[in-house]
């Protein structure tokens, strides 16, 4: 099922012509809230040079607008609380938040808003937007499969997408290292986000 708009080939002497809105997607469209009960955003980086450290943050709230009939126009929200961090060490987590990192008393949410959403065939899709840490946007690619949707024990119609994206902590102005003894770096630049979210549909307004 596409949620998001196709990039079509076309010719300059035959224009596509406009595909028809699957119903079931038109059902879709409308505003949803992330639920962080049933969501995580995650992390996993290299930790000295031969294995990796998993992390999550635990505090975040998000919003999608998913637009079933025109699915170019959907948009993503995310902000996420950095000192709800947790990689299961209380020092380690202690010296995540602190200035050598995320600095999160100066600076205490990770935030996303996508620009652009493309499908890159069946499920899969790639959301674009603007990853801000500590004050430096830049751009960010997060790949995602759409899981469907479906009607919960409560009523509540949820979606659900995972994915993941990878990133230059460097770029974000994360550049905290220490050299090992026997070559390398105690901590890798290249880190990977994963995210894991469902998203429960808010009620039509009263007529």
């Amino acid at each position: 099922m596409a949620l998001f708009s196709r990039k079509n080939d076309t010719t300059p002497s035959a224009p596509a012509a406009a595909p028809a809105v699957d119903p079931a997607l038109a059902a879709l469209t409308g505003d949803y809230t992330i639920d962080p009960a049933h969501s995580s955003i995650g992390f996993t980086v290299r930790h000295a040079m031969v294995t990796k450290v998993h992390g999550a943050f635990r505090e975040h709230e998000g919003h999608l607008k998913l637009d079933g009939s025109t699915p170019a126009n959907s948009t993503a929200t995310i902000d996420v609380k950095i000192a709800s961090i947790g990689t299961g060490i209380a020092d380690r987590d202690g010296h995540l938040l602190s200035g050598d990192f995320f600095d999160a008393e100066k600076f205490p949410l990770m935030t996303f808003r996508s620009t652009q959403a493309e499908q890159l065939g069946g499920d899969l899709y790639r959301i674009t937007g603007d990853l801000t840490i500590k004050d430096v946007t830049r751009p960010l690619a997060i790949d995602l499969e759409f899981n469907g949707s479906a009607t919960d024990v409560y009523g509540n119609e949820r979606v659900g997408f995972e994915g993941s994206a990878d990133i230059l902590r460097s770029d974000w102005g994360l550049t905290w290292n220490a050299a090992l003894e026997t070559g390398g770096v105690m901590v890798s630049d290249k880190v990977r986000l994963t995210f894991d979210i469902s998203a429960i549909k808010a009620a039509a307004p009263q007529a």
